[in-house]
């Protein structure tokens, strides 16, 4: 196994990523388009979540596909963006066919940055909307990770956070892929080290080529958790999408999803606490046309959770400093 040509979620055919965001608001919003639409499904670990339409997800559900995937920061306001993404898609004729109308399908999750040092006096209504509609147009195969998009807020509790993604080509031919918006609760990182928990998974020195520290620090196994020292228990969430270009049904993407949550407990100590709302979609293009058996799916959900971990750490190593940071980047750390 070994990255595709860009090492990014859009390795997977038929996917683009568009990233819009507010320097001044330290947040901002990612968009996956899927074209032709996806099938698609989700998985939902943390304790605290922020969703838009993901019961439809469910594999007994009716819709099978999807137009987009939308994640955003901001909370609870940061579902406006869901809302923004749907009107750009129902302007290009996108969407779920009822008789003579179209209703595009955008599953949405958010994560939490509303503490992070940006402004967020945004006056009656929040920017999300806007954000969501201007990532449309925005979308290419080729996109900035780090402090982009969704990822521009987020923190760990060590280090700056980020939008990360990576990708895998199988040997048999199928490609999976990664996007992730990382605002752990949690560390990336080991102990007081710069070194990631995703090092055994690293592929050619994508964050940083440390390696596992030596010696294994002694405190490695000590929580270190956002704002604690603040006493603040604010909302954190970890939001991703897991993509493959092979042919699966719904019920097989939500064993994906589940599979790549794997790649979360590699990368983050702790992840899935009470106060992250972290989830996993899952999007199946079906663009390889290849079919995978039970012994192919085994290979396929463990490269799911390693693509995963890698992209964690991606999207803390590539975020960069900016002013009013209440966090370090790796970067400059």
């Amino acid at each position: 196994m070994r990255p595709g040509p860009l090492n990014l979620i859009t390795d997977v055919g038929g996917l683009t990523v568009g990233n819009a965001s507010d320097d001044a608001l330290k947040s901002g919003v990612s968009v996956i388009l899927c074209d032709p639409p996806a099938v698609a499904a989700v998985q939902v670990l943390g304790g605290a979540p922020g969703t838009r339409e993901t019961d439809l997800l469910e594999p007994h559900n009716t819709v099978q596909t999807v137009d987009a995937i939308v994640l955003s920061g901001g909370s609870a306001f940061g579902l406006d963006a869901a809302s923004g993404t749907q009107a750009a898609l129902r302007e290009m004729g996108r969407g779920f066919a009822v008789g003579p109308l179209r209703i595009p399908i955008v599953p949405a999750a958010i994560l939490f940055d509303l503490i992070n040092g940006g402004n967020k006096d945004w006056g009656r209504y929040p920017p999300y909307r806007d954000l969501g509609y201007a990532v449309v147009a925005a979308a290419t195969r080729e996109f900035a990770t780090g402090t982009a998009g969704a990822g521009t807020g987020a923190l760990t509790a060590t280090f700056k956070g980020g939008l990360g993604s990576a990708s895998t080509l199988l040997p048999n031919g199928i490609t999976i892929g990664a996007l992730v918006a990382v605002n752990a609760l949690g560390s990336a990182t080991i102990g007081d080290t710069r070194h990631f928990w995703a090092a055994p998974f690293e592929e050619n020195g994508e964050f940083g080529d440390l390696g596992m520290p030596r010696p294994f620090p002694l405190n490695a196994r000590n929580l270190r958790i956002k704002f604690r020292d603040w006493n603040i228990e604010a909302q954190n969430t970890t939001i991703a999408v897991i993509a493959t270009d092979a042919v699966l049904s719904k019920a097989e993407a939500k064993r994906l999803a589940i599979a790549a949550h794997d790649g979360f407990s590699r990368a983050l100590w702790p992840s899935h606490t009470p106060l992250d709302g972290d989830l996993v979609f899952a999007l199946a293009t079906g663009t390889s046309g290849k079919t995978v058996s039970l012994q192919d799916f085994i290979d396929l959900g463990a490269a799911a959770a390693s693509t995963m971990a890698r992209a964690i750490a991606r999207g803390v190593h590539d975020a960069r400093p900016a002013a009013g940071d209440l966090l370090p980047a790796w970067q400059s750390a």
